[in-house]
């Protein structure tokens, strides 16, 4: 799909639905809606303020409890399956997940730059992906916002922002309990309890644990691999001494002592067929990375990590403007290991052990007075992370590395946005964001070994780097509702992703250049409606995105080292797209979901791609001009669900299916194919009426599809027979067909 002009093509087509929207309410109206049910409506805070959804002039995706367990959504990667143009890799199988919205987002396995795609746990942001993993239980809703977020926001984004609201203590006595057990022999266990200490206190305690799991299997040994151990429990204290005064301290805590995933081999690797079945992997190390580590060459992946913090969330009703304090801080410690190239050999294995702590305080100030909302902040934020990453390459290249180096974040932000209804149908709404950040890392050092009883050799002298930036951001938009269940919005808006320092695998020595931060300039618009007596919810957006300094993972040329993996800034680049959901009650007791996406993404000046393969028999750079090159996204995002609910005897009993297909993509980093794929799933839940507790039989991935997340390659080796070099290429697949129940209760 193309235009001549994109930004015609993108803007005149929305612009017809649009015409199309506001001409057919008054049929939708006049039509017999009769047995129709009203969608009840959802509010929501992705403004900062409690609006309905529907009111809302931006594209969002909102999610109760009820939707996350019919969906199978118990972290952030899940969203994958269910939210459109949202993309989960996870780079090589790492706990350092990495999102996509919209096409928006980079590549890269290290802790240390941040996410164009933000998650926030009760307005705290959590900058390392690493962190996000232990964040949904116990949710009272989620809101998925696309495009850029930072007029109302901590931090600043160019690929939107996830908020997890979770629930809070209550004025009674409750609580609850769900289990849940599969044919991969797993389990997930979550619960709560709350209640009021007095009249001014109350608490609330909530946890939850995933057991079990494994469905890989060694191809030389048939252990067993991907076997979970996660827990995480939360406690919260709310106190209210007044009504103008809430003040709420919430602590968490939990671990990952989980197998890791297993990767397959998309090609032969050191006289090993390919294997493309997504059950068989197999892991080994050499005794030298055992000497630098304390792994053993026969264990399996495996993590040891621990998340923590602390929270404490204030408001002050001071009459004239109510004011919001959020002080937080949050500590991770990741110890990963991971096999990277899917073979009993010590060509890739990896470790990781980072300590990451941020430590963050914004404060609101905000107020509504009839047609006006406004709000102003302040953000300060500071993060430290000291990361330690081994690589086995004994079997690969006759040598073990280790990376060390501490980064520190220091930013400020000020922002503030202003709402004003001009007419009870015409609302504008202006924002803006000033920031300064400084990025700093000290001791970057890489060193090697090559027998048991060496020491590691330092490639070089320990480099520091630093980079300043101080982007001014912001956002203009206007919502129109041209009759009572049609609003029109459109909004132009910027986002900057902070810039980022290369912090793997390579020589202290030759000193890589930072990445300067990426901006991204969003054109929107679109319409949301209610039809056939509210019924109906109708909804679509079109998007323009010009980039401009677009981080990608690419490489970089050394004499004296070859090519040398690295981000860079592409200097313009474009991604240009249209959504469309509809939520349907056409008869009470049936629900009807359908959402859908289409982008495209191009580069369009990119003559600093670095070709490996050329530049290794050259001796020297040999550089690929990209520009007008297609960027390789999933083009299409289509999913779609379907209730019923109907009584039987004592009971109410509710089937449940619902769908989602991706298009195929290309791998950001190898420009390997990801094929396509459809998933299917089910749940049939039985609840009585009279009775506090319900059970589901689940199925997902019921077409058994097998399909990829992630394709890539982390190391060369010389195949036997070979002449040169040639990549070990490897995939990470997502879990095949399981079936299970599930119990809940609550009280």
């Amino acid at each position: 799909m193309s235009c001549v002009n994109l930004k015609r093509c993108l803007f005149s087509s929305p612009a017809a639905l649009l015409a199309l929207a506001v001409a057919f309410p008054a049929h939708a109206e006049s039509s017999d809606a009769a047995g129709a049910e009203k969608i009840e409506a959802v509010t929501v805070t992705a403004q900062r303020h409690e609006e309905k959804a529907q009111n809302v002039g931006i594209a969002l995706s909102v999610f109760s409890p009820e939707d996350l367990a019919k969906k199978n959504i118990r972290t952030v990667n899940d969203l994958q399956y269910t939210v459109p143009h949202f993309e989960y890799d996870p780079a090589y199988g790492s706990g350092q997940a990495q999102f996509r919205l919209r096409g928006v987002g980079f590549w890269t396995y290290s802790s240390n730059n941040a996410s164009p795609v933000n998650v926030y746990v009760d307005d705290v942001a959590l900058p390392v992906s690493a962190m996000t993993q232990w964040a949904f239980f116990d949710i009272a809703r989620l809101e998925v916002l696309r495009g850029p977020q930072g007029t109302l926001y901590g931090r600043n984004t160019t690929g939107g922002a996830v908020n997890v609201i979770t629930n809070r203590p209550t004025d009674a006595f409750a609580a609850g309990a769900q289990l849940s057990y599969d044919s991969h022999n797993a389990m997930h266990g979550e619960g709560y309890v709350s209640a009021p200490i007095d009249n001014t206190l109350k608490f609330r305690l909530s946890a939850f644990t995933n057991q079990g799991g494994a469905w890989q299997k060694n191809r030389e040994t048939g252990e067993s691999l991907g076997d979970k151990d996660i827990a995480a429990f939360r406690g919260q204290l709310e106190w209210t001494p007044s009504a103008r005064v809430d003040v709420l301290l919430q602590g968490n805590w939990g671990y990952d002592h989980s197998e890791g995933d297993g990767n397959h081999l998309l090609s032969a690797a050191g006289g090993i067929s390919e294997d493309l079945s997504p059950a068989t992997t197999s892991w080994g190390g050499s005794e030298v990375f055992e000497s630098l580590t304390g792994i053993k060459p026969t264990d399996k992946p495996k993590h040891n990590s621990i998340m923590q913090g602390v929270t404490l969330n204030a408001h002050v009703d001071l009459g004239f403007a109510d004011l919001s304090s959020i002080t937080a801080y949050n500590y991770l410690h990741r110890r990963e290991y991971g096999d990277w190239d899917a073979t009993a050999y010590a060509y890739g294995g990896t470790y990781f052990n980072t300590k990451a702590g941020v430590f963050s305080q914004e404060i609101r100030l905000s107020h509504s007075d009839g047609p006006l909302f406004w709000q102003t902040g302040i953000y300060y934020s500071n993060e430290k992370i000291d990361e330690v990453f081994d690589s086995d390459f004994m079997d690969s290249l006759g040598y073990v590395t280790e990376t060390t180096y501490q980064q520190h974040v220091n930013a400020v932000a000020a922002f503030a946005q202003v709402e004003y209804h001009l007419t009870d149908s015409l609302k504008i709404t202006g924002g803006l964001r000033a920031e300064s950040e400084l990025r700093k890392q000290q001791n970057y050092l890489t060193s090697s070994k090559s027998t048991v009883a060496s020491s590691l050799s330092g490639f070089g002298t320990p480099v520091n780097k630093r980079l300043n930036s101080e982007p001014l951001t912001g956002k203009i938009g206007i919502d129109y509702k041209p009759v009572e269940n049609v609003m029109l919005y459109a909004s132009i808006s910027k986002g900057v992703k902070s810039g980022g320092f290369t912090a793997y695998n390579v020589p202290n020595r030759d000193a890589l250049p930072p990445a300067k931060p990426e901006t991204l300039l969003a054109y929107e618009c679109g319409f949301k409606s209610n039809l056939f007596g509210d019924s109906l919810q109708f909804n679509g957006t079109g998007f323009y995105y010009d980039y401009r300094d677009q981080q990608v993972q690419s490489a970089i040329w050394n004499p004296s080292s070859g090519a040398i993996g690295t981000l860079i800034n592409v200097p313009k680049s474009h991604i240009w797209g249209v959504e469309f959901d509809a939520l349907w009650h056409p008869v009470p007791a049936l629900t009807l979901s359908q959402s859908f996406g289409y982008k495209e993404g191009f580069y369009d000046d990119f003559k600093n791609g670095l070709d490996n393969t050329a530049s290794n028999k050259a001796g020297y750079a040999v550089y690929i001009d990209r520009s007008g090159v297609n960027i390789g996204l999933r083009p299409i995002s289509y999913m779609g669900s379907l209730s019923y609910t109907f009584d039987f005897g004592d009971y109410v009993v509710e089937p449940e299916f619902n769908y989602d297909f991706r298009s195929r993509s290309k791998s950001l980093v190898t420009q390997n194919q990801i094929g396509s794929y459809w998933l299917a799933n089910a749940n049939i839940t039985l609840t009585p009426k009279s009775s506090p507790w319900e059970f589901t039989l689940f199925g997902r991935n019921l077409l058994n599809q097998k399909y990829d997340m992630n394709t890539n390659s982390f190391i060369s080796i010389k195949n036997p027979g070979a002449t040169s070099r040639q990549s070990v290429n490897i995939a990470l697949s997502g879990e095949p067909m399981t079936v299970g129940g599930r119990i809940s209760f609550t009280y």
